[in-house]
């Protein structure tokens, strides 16, 4: 399980990747505002951290670092509107890099993505990519 400090830096990593257009939307900010409840943050301490980002630290379990790195691809997919995907591609690509997960994966991810309806690429799919390149 992961600590609160380690859980207000996944919400800051995704605010950070959601900033990348220089506003955060307001399906964006649902969406992020969902899985702060689902990591068990108010929203108080949410919507601090958004104009008050918190270091990075970097997560031990790999199971959870391959969450995240999901909860990014569907914040990426959620804002149909991006002006330029190639540039939040590189972004996504680089979290994933930054996490520590294998480089293999993240194209494998990011190629299969467009195959799949409103490029959402199911969490069972995901798993399996990650697990192939772990073993």
């Amino acid at each position: 399980m992961i600590n609160r400090v380690e859980k207000l830096s996944l919400l800051s990593e995704m605010i950070a990747f959601a900033k990348y257009d220089k506003e955060i939307n307001v399906i964006e900010y649902n969406f992020l505002l969902g899985v702060a409840k689902q990591l068990g943050i108010i929203r108080s301490d949410f919507d601090y951290l958004i104009e008050h980002p918190v270091t990075y630290t970097h997560l031990k379990s790999h199971s959870e670092r391959i969450v995240q790195f999901h909860r990014l691809v569907l914040l990426m997919n959620i804002d149909q509107e991006s002006k330029d995907n190639t540039v939040v591609v590189t972004k996504l690509y680089n979290f994933g890099l930054r996490m520590g997960l294998s480089h293999e994966s993240i194209t494998k991810v990011l190629y299969l993505m467009e195959s799949f309806p409103n490029k959402i690429v199911p969490p069972d799919v995901l798993i399996d990519i990650f697990k192939t390149q772990y073993n």
